[in-house]
């Protein structure tokens, strides 16, 4: 299968990629950089001839609440009447588990309209919804982190995955036939933000002091429970924290 992967230079799409060309499917990397612009439109078309999947990976380059509603909204409108014309069967996009549970997140609502953009489409269409990465923690981290240089963090719990498990689900998904549905993908642990973001910390060599605050709000909203963890039917997968970091820590430096 053609399968065209926007965002395909990015984390999570150029693993898809790889991923999709060992099993043997034409993956196409699309991106601003390969002239391929959903914003715009440009080059839109001329990707998607011939598309029998599109995989929708990419991200807002801002994160204002007004700019980030708009990219999404307008990407995925753009992609979704490019997929029409050329006559796509299968929309993959990548979303975030409790999306819909977290709406003071401005962020977090531009996710479900994209959601709702793709469902409402008449494009057959899979959304798979995956925890917080493994790679963010430490950006979550310095987001917490004060003038004082203390990082005031949920105790929110979170189901947090491996970006690599990630890409595997997607491109499993792109692989296969529309589920028309959402499926969730996890990590194997659930853990308090707090608790993760130490252990990060603590991994990089960062001494910086962690308080515990219930209150402290991430990307805009303040958890309550378990919003950001996998539900009781989400594909769990098994990589766990401690293992990635040993992983990233035998890494050569030029990959990590």
């Amino acid at each position: 299968m053609k399968i065209v992967v926007i965002g395909g230079t990015g984390l999570i799409g150029s693993k898809v990629v790889s991923l999709l060309e060992e099993h043997g499917h034409e993956a196409v990397a699309a991106s601003p950089n390969s002239g391929v612009n959903t914003i715009t439109g440009e080059g839109v078309a001329e990707a998607l001839a011939g598309a029998d999947v599109v995989v929708d990976v990419s991200n807002s380059p801002s994160f204002a609440d007004d700019d980030v509603l708009a990219f999404f909204t307008t990407s995925t409108t753009n992609l979704i009447q490019a997929e029409r014309a050329a006559g796509v069967g299968h929309h993959v996009a990548l979303s975030i588990v409790g999306d819909d549970l977290l709406p003071d997140s401005g962020y977090l609502r531009a996710k479900v309209a994209q959601e709702r953009l793709i469902t409402e489409s008449g494009v057959p269409f899979t959304i798979v919804r995956a925890t917080q990465f493994y790679e963010f923690v430490l950006r979550i981290a310095d987001s917490t982190t004060g003038p004082d240089g203390v990082a005031r963090v949920s105790t929110g719990i979170m189901q947090p995955i491996a970006a690599a498990d990630v890409s595997t689900a997607v491109a499993r998904a792109a692989a296969h036939d529309p589920a028309n549905a959402v499926i969730e993908v996890a990590g194997p642990e659930r853990i308090p933000m707090d608790e993760l973001i130490r252990r990060g910390l603590e991994a990089a060599g960062d001494t910086r002091e962690v308080v515990s605050d219930p209150e402290a709000p991430y990307f805009g909203t303040v958890l309550r429970g378990d919003e950001l963890a996998g539900g009781p039917d989400a594909q769990l997968a098994t990589t766990t924290y401690a293992e990635w970091q040993s992983a990233q820590a035998a890494a050569p430096a030029a990959v990590k």
